[in-house]
């Protein structure tokens, strides 16, 4: 049940029992309550903010890493760190992990500064740096056994910390084989083990599907989503379709910067400006349909753009495509839908073209100066 539906249920029962006494004292310990309620609530909402990093910049000598940049992650989100090499992806998150100091700027990660007390930021925090620091000659169990030791997880908990981390990672059958005898992938496994193994309320983790084979991908992404659910996640990936499948959010450092941030469809509509239209139609020839679509621009006050029309191997099926620049409350299906009926053509199939994270991520990072400024 969600939290709000608890805190609004709770707070009509006390009102509706403080109407049911007529006594002073009653009235005021009901009311004194119910204070308490809201203002419990309003910590639980301030606490929802599991990172804010402000202003953050970081100088090597001359050589400006990270810009300027500022965000915050919620709560049982999994936010996707995209850039191309040497964007300041690792810089960002070893500052956000204690490795780094920032130059100038502010992080804090569950309400506590990274700069005045890493040590209780490093608590919250399961890290899973690109390139994983294990210990060839333990065993997997060995080295989680150190790592929790390290952790300070207390004795009587560590067995079962332990076994609910191999479990999640898929390592039953690996506990007692000396790491330097796994395979790339099972290393990598090893990896996010160490970093769930304290059951940490926050998780970054550096391109952590490297070097598994395809079903060991889509077992990870399925344990980072459920994670996600819980925890607060932080997945620097080069692989656009991990992004895709498994992060609610996304954020995209360019050159130190921030290109653009927010969930793929809100960055997607801010960049394209408008509506990418494909439609199969019956009837009439690619000519009369560019001169429709044209009378129907004017009609309706559109500015479509990019028209193609062509026809289908010489049937009577044209292949139409264009864009029409974004209008305010306009319903575009529709209109295009109600314009086709009018001038006797079929819609065989008609699909909105949406811009992809592929799309976006070429358009911010490349050389188009266009895609760059549309955020």
């Amino acid at each position: 049940m969600p939290d709000f539906v608890v805190w609004f249920t709770l707070h009509l029962i006390l009102q509706s029992a403080a109407a049911q006494f007529t006594g002073f004292f009653v009235k005021t310990v009901f009311f004194d309550c119910r204070t308490v309620l809201n203002n419990l609530y309003v910590i639980h909402i301030i606490k929802v903010i599991m990172i804010s990093v402000s202003h953050l910049s970081k100088n090597y000598g001359g050589f400006k890493a990270v810009r300027d940049i500022s965000f915050s992650v919620e709560k049982d989100t999994v936010l996707g760190f995209l850039g191309p090499n040497g964007a300041g992806k690792t810089t960002v998150m070893k500052i956000l992990t204690g490795y780094h100091f920032p130059s100038s700027g502010t992080a804090f990660i569950n309400g506590v500064s990274i700069e005045e007390d890493p040590v209780a930021c490093k608590k919250c925090i399961g890290y899973l740096p690109e390139s994983v620091p294990l210990y060839g000659d333990l065993t997997v169990d060995e080295y989680l056994s150190f790592i929790a030791e390290a952790r300070l997880v207390s004795k009587s908990e560590r067995k079962a910390k332990i076994a609910g981390a191999v479990e999640m990672c898929g390592l039953e059958n690996k506990r007692g084989v000396r790491i330097e005898n796994l395979s790339k992938g099972y290393k990598q496994r090893t990896g996010l083990a160490q970093a769930i193994l304290h059951d940490p309320p926050i998780l970054i983790l550096d391109e952590p599907t490297t070097g598994l084979d395809p079903n060991q991908i889509i077992e990870i992404r399925s344990l980072i989503k459920d994670l996600g659910r819980r925890k607060t996640v932080i997945l620097s990936t080069h692989i656009l379709q991990e992004v895709d499948a498994v992060c609610g959010k996304v954020l995209i450092l360019n050159e130190g910067k921030i290109a653009a941030q927010g969930t793929p469809e809100s960055i997607a509509q801010t960049m394209r400006g408008g509506e990418n239209w494909n439609l199969l139609l019956k009837g009439s020839s690619p000519e009369a349909i560019k001169e429709k679509l044209s009378h129907f621009a004017r009609q309706r006050e559109l500015n479509i753009g990019s028209v193609v029309v062509e026809s289908d191997n010489g049937t009577e099926r044209n292949a139409a495509s264009f864009f029409i620049e974004e209008s305010a409350g306009a319903d575009n299906a529709e209109h295009i839908f109600d314009w086709a009926v009018a001038n006797n053509l079929k819609i065989l199939s008609m699909q909105q073209k949406k811009l992809s994270l592929e799309d976006i991520f070429v358009k911010l990072t490349g050389d188009d100066p266009a895609g760059k400024e549309a955020l």
